[in-house]
């Protein structure tokens, strides 16, 4: 399996909160929601809708889990809703227990989620995706275990907050496979291991 990171990212390479005010305000975070305005569904819409149709489960963290389990499961009818909702997913939580798990998901080992993650992706299969979950992804990306990264590159500076580059002064080489430019200035960006 391949493993895919998919961010809603600021200029200044801020993840943190893209959907909603409530959504994060670790550190006071005072931006939640900073993304939407620059949602264009034409092009952004196709770039999710076309990365779902490769993916075989679904890969959070705790927080980012907590909320979309919260949100989707009550959106049944929508083609991409029932996709989401029919998807096997899998949580990296060092807090959770087997008892708070809803929504089609297998509770990662909490001393070990990144062993788990290598050995899903040593499977054969479709793509492992993820939404979010920065904590997971710089954790992921720090030992070479993100096959892809999509980043929709959008025209804010936030000056601040969660990111998902690790600031460990090792070079991570990449190259972009695609990239294309929404009316509202958004960069969707691809890039794989190099």
């Amino acid at each position: 399996m391949r493993v895919v990171a998919n961010e809603f990212m600021s200029l200044d390479g801020v993840v943190q909160a893209p959907g909603g005010a409530e959504e994060d305000t670790d550190g006071d975070f005072a931006h939640g929601g900073w993304s939407i305005p620059y949602f264009d569904p034409e092009l952004m819409g196709s770039a999710i809708s076309e990365g779902m149709s490769t993916v075989d489960a679904l890969l959070f963290g705790r927080r980012t889990w907590q909320g979309m389990a919260a949100a989707w499961p009550g959106r049944a009818g929508d083609p991409y809703a029932d996709q989401m909702n029919a998807l096997k997913k899998y949580v990296a939580s060092r807090t959770m227990t087997e008892n708070d798990l809803t929504w089609n998901t297998t509770l990662l080992s909490p001393d070990n989620a990144v062993a788990d993650i290598a050995a899903l992706r040593a499977h054969d299969g479709g793509d492992l995706l993820i939404w979010g979950s920065a904590s997971l992804v710089k954790t992921l990306l720090a030992d070479g275990l993100v096959d892809e990264l999509n980043l929709m590159i959008e025209p804010i500076l936030l000056g601040g907050g969660k990111r998902i580059f690790p600031e460990d002064s090792t070079a991570r080489p990449l190259r972009l496979v695609k990239c294309a430019t929404t009316a509202t200035g958004v960069q969707i960006c691809t890039y794989r291991s190099a």
